[in-house]
């Protein structure tokens, strides 16, 4: 077993989509830093359908990837532009439709497969000297000095660094390590993902029906597939997965009101717990949390995976500015920027987005009717509409340069 040191500037545990756009936003800095994840990085997309699990990328999420020059590898893959957002409830007649010409935005956003984005990150990753990228191999323990941190590898290396930065999923291992406490709670809801083909196509549109389970979605695909997102109860979504493709093509066409016609062809099935949590500290010295490590949102929004490439601008942001200053990158009083920073952007749309699916999950008769008569005077509300949807993109606020289309320097 290797017993060797390796010293960097920045370590990033964890190399899914937020760990690896860190590693292309730091990529182009002064600095040496190692991308450490546990398991092999499967980049090879379905050789037929569709990955089950997709992102809906916002339009400042493409400007951070578009700034770490990853997006149009991205887009020589295969995405989805959607124009149009088409939400309605299942219980009365409220609904909503959001269109991106009213903003005067191409689309509001792009559908992209999980792999797909990843893909393209690690072929970016390729192209760096300063980057290191280490698979099949995890973290044991860190330790956190004054003037440096250390991780114990499986393989019995040691990696010292500056800084330690968990990217490592909901379930953190390395946010235990350090300590760091959540507050949230499981939503005993469940997402079914799958992809079907139905006989009017998506048309370029994202569409949304609450229904007294949950939110069923059909997001575009190319070809006329549309990805879908269908939460409820556990041991509903387990009934499903469990149905034949028949029954289950009547079940989600009567859930869907036949939207889009019949569905003509079905994907494989999968489902994931659904939780809320958001980390009490965002940071410590020597540490930082980004993604899902330092906060996890019900799908409802799409804003799961944006919020943590949020992160990564932001926290980019903060070491450019550190580094161009001649500043630790480490320490505590160069790290709480970044944590003042997104605390403030992130909790109210985390706690928007809880609130939201609560308020939509109610079937108390006069919640039911307020959320009714809400819809439909914010869908002839064109101001208040519109203002939602650019917050939504990712347009509004105070968002890093990154977000923005904009270089750090």
């Amino acid at each position: 077993m290797s017993t060797d040191t390796h010293e960097v500037d920045v370590v990033i545990v964890g190399g899914g989509m937020v760990g690896a756009s860190m590693a292309c936003a730091l990529a182009t800095m002064n600095i040496r830093a190692v991308l450490l994840e546990a398991n092999d990085i499967n980049t090879e997309l379905p050789a037929e359908g569709f990955e089950m699990r997709v992102s809906a990328i916002t339009r400042a999420s493409q400007k951070l990837f578009e700034m770490i020059d990853v997006w149009p590898a991205i887009v020589k893959q295969r995405i989805s532009p959607f124009r149009d957002m088409h939400v309605w409830d299942a219980s009365g007649d409220g609904v909503i439709h959001f269109d991106s010409a009213d903003i005067g935005e191409a689309c509001l956003g792009h559908i992209i497969e999980n792999k797909v984005i990843v893909s393209a990150l690690y072929e970016r990753l390729r192209a760096f000297e300063n980057i290191e990228v280490i698979t099949n191999n995890s973290v044991m323990s860190i330790n956190i000095g004054a003037e440096n941190a250390s991780l114990a590898l499986k393989d019995g290396k040691l990696i010292k660094t500056r800084l330690i930065i968990a990217a490592d999923g909901g379930n953190s291992v390395l946010r235990q390590q350090a300590g760091i406490s959540v507050r949230g709670w499981d939503y005993d809801h469940a997402a079914l993902v799958t992809y079907v083909k139905t006989e009017h196509g998506h048309q370029d549109t994202a569409w949304q029906r609450f229904l007294p389970t949950g939110p069923l979605a059909f997001l575009p695909l190319p070809q006329q597939y549309s990805s879908i997102v269908w939460s409820t109860q556990p041991e509903e979504a387990k009934r499903l997965c469990a149905l034949d493709e028949t029954a289950f093509k009547t079940e989600l066409e009567s859930a869907f009101e036949s939207k889009l016609g019949k569905i003509e062809s079905i994907g494989p099935r999968a489902m994931f717990p659904l939780r809320f949590f958001v980390a009490n500290d965002f940071i410590q010295s020597r540490f930082a949390l980004i993604g899902d490590a330092a906060h996890t949102v019900h799908p409802l929004a799409g804003q799961g995976v944006n919020l943590g490439l949020a992160d990564v601008a932001t926290l980019a942001e903060v070491l450019h500015d550190a580094l161009q200053n001649n500043k630790d990158i480490g320490h505590v009083s160069v790290l709480r920027r970044y944590e003042r920073w997104r605390k403030a952007d992130s909790l109210p749309l985390l706690v928007s987005m809880d609130s939201f699916k609560r308020f939509f999950g109610s079937d108390i008769p006069a919640v039911r009717w307020l959320r009714n008569f809400g819809l439909n005077l914010t869908n002839h509300t064109t101001p208040l509409k519109n203002k939602i949807v650019r917050v939504a993109m990712g347009l509004e606020g105070s968002m890093p340069k990154l977000s923005r289309g904009l270089p750090l320097d």
